[in-house]
Protein backbone atom coordinates (compact mmCIF):
# COMPACT_ATOMS: atom_id res chain seq x y z
CA UNK A 1 0.00 0.00 0.00
CA UNK A 2 1.15 3.52 -0.77
CA UNK A 3 2.16 5.60 2.22
CA UNK A 4 2.78 9.15 2.10
CA UNK A 5 4.46 11.62 3.80
CA UNK A 6 5.01 15.21 3.98
CA UNK A 7 7.67 17.83 5.15
CA UNK A 8 8.19 21.12 5.05
CA UNK A 9 5.00 22.74 7.01
CA UNK A 10 5.53 25.29 9.22
CA UNK A 11 4.97 28.94 10.46
CA UNK A 12 6.09 31.75 7.74
CA UNK A 13 5.29 35.36 7.96
CA UNK A 14 3.06 36.80 5.03
CA UNK A 15 4.89 37.29 1.82
CA UNK A 16 7.60 34.17 2.88
CA UNK A 17 8.51 31.22 1.31
CA UNK A 18 8.12 27.62 1.95
CA UNK A 19 8.73 24.12 0.16
CA UNK A 20 6.87 20.65 1.18
CA UNK A 21 8.29 18.10 -0.02
CA UNK A 22 5.99 14.36 -0.70
CA UNK A 23 7.82 11.24 -0.65
CA UNK A 24 6.71 7.53 -0.13
CA UNK A 25 8.19 4.47 1.08
CA UNK A 26 8.51 1.12 -1.25
CA UNK A 27 6.87 2.45 -3.77
CA UNK A 28 8.02 4.68 -6.86
CA UNK A 29 5.68 7.73 -7.50
CA UNK A 30 6.45 7.60 -11.12
CA UNK A 31 3.59 5.50 -10.97
CA UNK A 32 1.22 8.13 -10.27
CA UNK A 33 0.34 11.60 -10.51
CA UNK A 34 0.31 13.24 -7.35
CA UNK A 35 -1.78 16.03 -6.17
CA UNK A 36 -0.98 18.68 -2.66
CA UNK A 37 -4.65 19.08 -1.22
CA UNK A 38 -5.18 22.01 1.86
CA UNK A 39 -7.71 22.14 4.41
CA UNK A 40 -8.08 24.89 6.65
CA UNK A 41 -10.44 25.32 9.94
CA UNK A 42 -14.32 24.44 8.99
CA UNK A 43 -13.42 24.42 4.91
CA UNK A 44 -13.78 22.13 2.08
CA UNK A 45 -10.50 20.30 1.26
CA UNK A 46 -9.34 21.99 -1.78
CA UNK A 47 -7.07 20.97 -4.53
CA UNK A 48 -3.93 23.20 -4.81
CA UNK A 49 -1.97 21.83 -7.54
CA UNK A 50 -1.32 18.36 -9.37
CA UNK A 51 1.18 16.94 -11.69
CA UNK A 52 0.67 14.09 -13.82
CA UNK A 53 3.08 11.40 -14.14
CA UNK A 54 2.03 10.57 -17.91
CA UNK A 55 3.39 14.42 -19.07
CA UNK A 56 4.43 15.80 -16.41
CA UNK A 57 1.27 18.31 -17.20
CA UNK A 58 1.15 20.59 -14.23
CA UNK A 59 -2.41 22.24 -12.63
CA UNK A 60 -3.10 25.04 -10.25
CA UNK A 61 -6.00 26.37 -8.37
CA UNK A 62 -6.73 30.17 -9.53
CA UNK A 63 -5.91 31.05 -5.98
CA UNK A 64 -1.85 29.98 -6.17
CA UNK A 65 -1.57 30.23 -9.79
CA UNK A 66 1.67 32.36 -10.04
CA UNK A 67 2.90 31.60 -6.41
CA UNK A 68 3.11 28.09 -6.78
CA UNK A 69 5.03 25.57 -8.56
CA UNK A 70 4.79 21.95 -8.60
CA UNK A 71 7.41 19.99 -9.46
CA UNK A 72 8.93 16.01 -9.42
CA UNK A 73 12.35 15.19 -8.67
CA UNK A 74 12.81 11.83 -10.03
CA UNK A 75 16.65 11.06 -8.84
CA UNK A 76 15.28 11.97 -5.39
CA UNK A 77 11.60 10.10 -6.08
CA UNK A 78 10.08 13.56 -4.38
CA UNK A 79 7.39 15.62 -5.61
CA UNK A 80 7.52 19.55 -4.16
CA UNK A 81 4.93 22.05 -3.68
CA UNK A 82 7.28 25.35 -3.86
CA UNK A 83 5.22 28.06 -2.18
CA UNK A 84 6.24 31.88 -2.97
CA UNK A 85 4.16 34.95 -1.55
CA UNK A 86 2.48 32.87 1.15
CA UNK A 87 -0.40 34.78 2.42
CA UNK A 88 -3.00 34.53 5.66
CA UNK A 89 -5.12 32.59 3.46
CA UNK A 90 -2.75 30.06 2.47
CA UNK A 91 -3.23 28.87 6.48
CA UNK A 92 -4.12 25.16 6.09
CA UNK A 93 -3.31 21.47 6.45
CA UNK A 94 -1.20 20.30 3.12
CA UNK A 95 -1.69 16.69 2.11
CA UNK A 96 -0.05 15.02 -0.45
CA UNK A 97 -2.38 12.60 -2.20
CA UNK A 98 -1.58 10.00 -5.34
CA UNK A 99 -3.66 10.01 -8.04
CA UNK A 100 -4.30 7.41 -11.30
CA UNK A 101 -1.26 6.32 -13.42
CA UNK A 102 -1.33 8.22 -16.26
CA UNK A 103 -3.81 10.68 -14.83
CA UNK A 104 -5.66 12.48 -17.86
CA UNK A 105 -5.77 15.72 -15.47
CA UNK A 106 -9.85 15.66 -15.38
CA UNK A 107 -10.97 16.96 -11.89
CA UNK A 108 -7.46 16.94 -10.80
CA UNK A 109 -8.97 18.95 -8.08
CA UNK A 110 -11.22 16.76 -6.75
CA UNK A 111 -10.72 14.77 -3.59
CA UNK A 112 -11.86 11.71 -4.83
CA UNK A 113 -9.49 11.11 -7.90
CA UNK A 114 -6.75 10.18 -5.17
CA UNK A 115 -7.05 6.93 -3.43
CA UNK A 116 -3.66 7.16 -1.36
CA UNK A 117 -2.91 10.55 1.41
CA UNK A 118 -0.68 11.55 3.36
CA UNK A 119 -0.81 12.72 7.34
CA UNK A 120 -0.61 16.13 6.49
CA UNK A 121 1.68 19.06 7.19
CA UNK A 122 0.30 22.49 8.89
CA UNK A 123 1.64 25.49 7.27
CA UNK A 124 0.94 28.43 9.16
CA UNK A 125 1.48 32.32 7.34
CA UNK A 126 1.04 34.81 10.38
CA UNK A 127 2.69 37.90 11.33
Amino acid sequence: QLQLVESGGGLVQPGGSLRLSCTASGISLDNYAIAWFRQAPGKDREGVSCITNRNGQTYYADSVKGRFTISRDNAKDTVHLQMNNLNLEDTAVYYCAAGPNNFSGKGWWSPYTCASWGQGTQITVSS
